[in-house]
């Protein structure tokens, strides 16, 4: 009809997908995943380090000794002792590994020097990464061995009698400490590169008009932008030193070494803390270790903070500190 007007119907917008819920669906097998194999592993572990626990014949024996194994560990163990075979053996590979991969890092980011072949010298250093660490440690217990080609050439060149590198203390040591250094010396360059690629350009355009060398750029501006690059590869080379097991325990049979000099506190743990076999001795020692890390890794946290960070958690304790004077005054 000629007086009416169409009626207006509201706009009702098209469905919405609810993205929510897939977030949560696709991370949700990692949540299950950590939890299995990672969570509550460690929650029994725990458990287990307040129990004495071992097969007796037939039959598991379990008791209830509260603290009694961590006493025991410090009094009738070794623990101290291969805690710091572990750290010699860390140190001694990843001291000429942070050296050396600084400085292939630096050459390799550096446009000025026009070096030519990086991209295969870059190869050759990861290479060594992707092998295993096993198949490794057998290799060089075998160049190694009394009859080994390492001794067959020495004993050419010098006429000497052959050297057991693998029953001498710092033999074994130097032997493990370089096949760390060799397998991830490549992938502590390739971090290293990042971290260096992603300091501001104009940094170094700046400094080197103001006159600055490239050590003094190195010094002054490299290090200190690396610093957080620098705290991961502490941090997690850290943590796999003090896991470490399948070099040691390969290159010297499982026995350590000539007097344990390099029996590490995760071969203590697979023997069974002296070849007792007491679950709850293996993780009493497992929870050490966990602490350890922790302790060890809140301090290179704190030693690595940048400058920015120190201002900020100084900022936030005199905050603090004028907000208490402030309601003192008003009480």
């Amino acid at each position: 009809m000629a007086g009416k007007t169409p009626q207006a119907h509201a706009y009702q917008r098209p469905h919405k997908l609810k993205y929510g819920k897939w977030g949560i669906i696709f991370i949700l097998p990692f949540f299950i995943a950590y939890s299995v194999f990672q969570l509550y592993p460690l929650i029994m572990t725990f458990s287990n380090s307040f129990f004495t626990k071992y097969k007796d014949v037939f039959e598991t024996v379990e008791e209830f000794v509260g603290f009694g194994n961590y006493i025991k560990v410090f009094t009738e163990g070794r623990i101290v002792e291969y805690f710091g075979n572990t750290f010699i053996l860390w140190l001694l590979g990843f001291i000429p590994q942070i050296l050396v991969s600084l400085l292939f890092a630096s050459w390799f980011t550096d446009i000025r020097l026009k070096l030519r072949g990086t991209g295969a010298v870059k190869v050759i250093l990861y290479l060594p990464n992707m092998l295993m660490a096993s198949s490794i440690a057998v290799l060089f217990s075998k160049l190694f061995s009394v009859t080994g080609p390492v001794n067959n050439i020495l004993a050419d060149l010098t006429g000497g009698a052959p050297f057991d590198f693998l029953n001498s203390e710092w033999g074994v040591r130097i032997i493990i400490a370089f096949i760390n250094f060799l397998m991830w010396t490549g992938n502590t360059t390739i971090l290293l590169m990042a971290g260096i690629m992603g300091i501001d350009p104009a940094l170094y355009e700046a400094s080197s008009i103001d006159g600055a060398t490239a050590s003094q750029q190195f010094r002054k501006i490299t290090i200190p932008m690396l610093k957080p690059i620098m705290l991961y590869v502490l941090v997690t080379s850290m943590i796999g030193g003090l896991q470490m097991f399948d070099i040691p325990q390969l290159i010297t049979n499982s026995a350590g070494g000539p007097g344990g000099i390099a029996k590490t506190v995760v071969m203590d743990i697979s023997a069974g803390i002296g070849g007792s076999g007491d679950v709850g001795l293996a993780a009493t020692e497992s929870v050490i270790l966990f602490f350890v890390a922790g302790i060890i890794g809140i301090f290179l946290f704190r030693m690595m903070q940048s400058d920015d960070d120190k201002e900020a958690r100084a900022y936030k304790k005199a905050k603090k500190k004028a907000m208490k004077d402030a309601k003192k005054g008003v009480q």
